[in-house]
């Protein structure tokens, strides 16, 4: 049965297309503010490659199933019908299967891709084979499941010339897609197989007058970022750390010193512990243990010592709740409570307060370096250092962070990477003068 359509774009969309259709590029990021298109697109994008090859297989994904049908669904049937698209005739729509059959046995496959405790790696994928794929809203979705995703494109390719290929259309945020595709485009240090085309509301000729009035009348954060795309806004005044100081942790190579170990004990039933070795002021190797006993946990630290070489003086682990018991398990190491007094008499709230804000000063002056292969804890760490904000800070007080509490609030869980980096700077801070000191 054939069908002949003579689709409209804007600039910005025949520019993601060139991209989306050529044989090097298979990542595109479609960002910017609200209304720039970016949903019509990925459906615009999957109509085109189920009906110009026959029996091929692509997905549409977004965080939650149920906003996927709801929202970019819907769009998809839009387009369906600005083609002249007509179900039953041209396609059917399986609501129990989530699957769109078309009349020339293509399909596309409706696929949630959050990041369910169940399913952390995306086991759900591993029976698929797909042509190609579309992610809505891909600022919600981890970067391990994108990778996984672009593992099961290759269904189909070789006998229709085709690259794997994977669109995601997003809103700014600082994430994976600020780090991996805006920043580098920004720097012109992306990839060569990956593309950023940043997409305004004022680049889409088609949207409503009224879209961009509505836009006008947002609070200035959300102004920022959908209106104006501003992937550089910040949602807060009182961050401690510069984001990009943040993404620059590891990248960051080359440091000498003595070695250190920090450690974060899980207290009060949570299930997390973790350890970092350091050289100087590089994270070497980051541990994270789950659900261990202390005995357990005093061990592996033990072992990270004698395999290391670190000195037991260069030790420091947290002794708040059930970490007092590790402390004393390793004699001669130095116990880290966060509410005690400062060193040197300097204004801040607590020892942990005065560690976080000489932690923020390191990172920012670009002495801090990590290194982990670990895509979730990378994401985590970031996470975190970006909560590391003063608090209070209209009030004359000493020098104050957000409260554990409230960070756990935002992100969700217990800051224990960000812990566990910070009581480092237990050792960066001279007792005597309140000066730093490096290796």
């Amino acid at each position: 049965m054939g069908l002949t359509i003579n689709p409209t774009f804007t600039n910005k969309q025949k520019t993601a297309l060139k991209f989306l259709f050529d044989t090097k590029t298979n990542e595109i990021c479609y960002g910017g503010s609200a209304g720039g298109g970016k949903s019509f697109l990925g459906c615009a994008y999957l109509l085109m490659m189920s009906l110009k090859y026959p029996g091929t297989r692509h997905l549409m994904g977004r965080s939650k199933l149920d906003s996927l049908k709801k929202t970019t669904l819907n769009t998809l049937f839009e387009v369906m019908q600005l083609w002249g698209m007509e179900s039953k005739t041209h396609y059917n729509y399986n609501a129990q299967s989530n699957i769109i059959t078309f009349f020339n046995k293509s399909e596309i496959i409706l696929k949630d891709m959050f990041a369910y405790p169940s399913d952390r790696n995306f086991d759900s994928l591993g029976s698929y084979e797909l042509t190609s794929a579309f992610l809505d809203e891909a600022n919600q979705i981890t970067e391990r499941a994108k990778m996984v995703l672009m593992s099961r494109i290759r269904y189909k390719l070789d006998e229709n010339n085709l690259t794997p290929t994977l669109l995601l259309t997003c809103n700014p945020s600082k994430g994976w897609l600020y780090s991996e595709f805006y920043k580098p485009a920004k720097e012109g240090t992306i990839k060569d197989n990956r593309k950023f085309i940043q997409s305004l509301v004022d680049d889409n000729e088609y949207i409503s007058k009224h879209y961009k009035t509505n836009l006008e009348s947002l609070d200035e954060i959300s102004k920022q970022r959908l209106l104006y795309g501003n992937w550089e806004y910040d949602a807060t005044k009182d961050g401690l750390i510069h984001y990009d100081n943040i993404l620059a942790l590891f990248d960051i190579k080359g440091m000498e010193g003595e070695r250190y170990i920090s450690a974060d004990i899980s207290r009060y039933g949570e299930d997390k512990t973790v350890i970092c070795l350091w050289t100087g002021m590089h994270i070497d190797k980051i541990i994270t243990i789950n659900k261990s006993s202390l005995t357990e946990v005093a061990d592996r630290i033990k072992d990270i010592q004698r395999e290391y070489e670190v000195f037991t003086r260069n030790i420091v682990i947290d002794e708040d709740g059930i970490g007092s018991g590790v402390v004393d398990m390793i004699k001669g190491c130095r116990g880290f409570i966060n509410g005690s007094r400062c060193l040197n008499k300097e204004n801040y709230q607590n020892l942990k307060t005065q560690c976080y804000y000489y932690m923020s000063d390191y990172i920012n002056k670009g002495r801090v370096g990590i290194t982990t292969n670990n895509i979730k804890v990378k994401n985590n760490i970031v996470q975190e250092l970006e909560q590391v904000r003063s608090y209070n800070i209209d009030k004359d007080t000493k020098l104050q962070i957000i409260p554990k509490p409230q960070i756990k609030d935002i992100i969700g869980r217990s800051p224990d990477y960000s812990d566990a980096i910070m009581m480092r700077f237990y050792f960066a801070i001279d007792a005597n003068y309140g000066r730093y000191y490096v290796y």
